[in-house]
C-alpha cells in the first residue's frame, strides 16, 4: 500500500441532490446551527451532541478534521443540498486499516432533513468511491441497535448484517448494543 498522505482524494461527490466534502471554514455557521437544532434528537446516538456549543467551537472541530483530511488519518465530511448549498449533516469515511484498505462510514443528519433519502444517497456515494477508487475490501456501518434510521440505511444498500454486538460501546445510559453492516467486492451491485 502506498502510503496514505501519498494518495489523492476527492474534493467532492456529487450525487443528483448531495454533495460530500471536505469541510470548508464557512461550513462553521452551518454545523453549528444543524447541531443546536438536532442536538436532543441527536443525543442518544452521538458523542458530540453536546459539544458546537458556539460557531468558534465548530470551526475549531472543522479545522482539525481539515486536518486528519490532509494527513489521511480521519475523513469528516459535510453532506450539502445541491439545491441550495443548506448544511444537511456530516458523513465519515474512516480508515480502520489503511493496508487492507477497510473503512467505517459514519453519519448523521440534521432532524428536519430525515427521511428524505439524503443520507441513503450519500451513503451510497461514498460506498461506491471506497470500493472502486480506493479498492476498498470492507467498508462497514455500525449503529445502535435502536438507531433504526441508521441502521435502515445500511439495510437499504445491501450492507450485510454481520454481528450485533453485547454492551459493546458506553451510550448515555450505560453500555450500548451495537450493529454490525459490510459490503466487500463482489457483494451484489449498491441497489440504485
Amino acid at each position: 500500500m502506498t502510503e496514505p498522505i501519498l494518495l489523492p482524494l476527492f474534493d467532492a461527490l456529487r450525487g443528483p441532490r448531495v454533495t460530500i466534502r471536505p469541510y470548508e471554514d464557512g461550513d462553521a455557521q452551518g454545523l453549528y446551527d444543524a447541531v443546536a437544532a438536532s442536538r436532543d434528537h441527536i443525543r442518544p446516538w452521538l458523542p458530540f451532541a453536546d459539544a458546537h456549543q458556539t460557531v468558534e467551537a465548530s470551526l475549531v472541530f472543522i479545522r482539525q478534521a481539515r486536518a486528519r483530511w490532509i494527513i489521511r488519518e480521519d475523513g469528516n465530511l459535510a453532506l450539502i443540498a445541491n439545491a441550495d448549498g443548506h448544511f444537511l449533516g456530516g458523513i465519515g469515511m474512516h480508515p480502520r486499516n489503511w493496508d487492507l484498505p477497510a473503512f467505517e462510514i459514519g453519519y448523521w443528519l440534521r432532524v428536519d432533513a430525515e427521511g428524505q433519502g439524503y443520507m441513503v444517497e450519500a451513503v451510497r456515494l461514498l460506498t461506491r468511491y471506497l470500493l472502486e477508487d480506493l479498492g476498498a475490501q470492507r467498508v462497514m456501518i455500525r449503529c445502535d441497535e435502536h438507531n433504526t434510521r441508521s441502521a435502515n440505511v445500511a439495510r437499504r444498500l445491501g450492507f450485510a448484517e454481520e454481528g450485533r454486538l453485547r454492551n459493546a460501546e458506553p451510550g448515555p445510559n450505560g453500555p450500548r448494543t451495537m450493529l454490525y453492516f459490510a459490503r466487500v467486492p463482489g457483494d451484489p451491485p449498491l441497489p440504485a
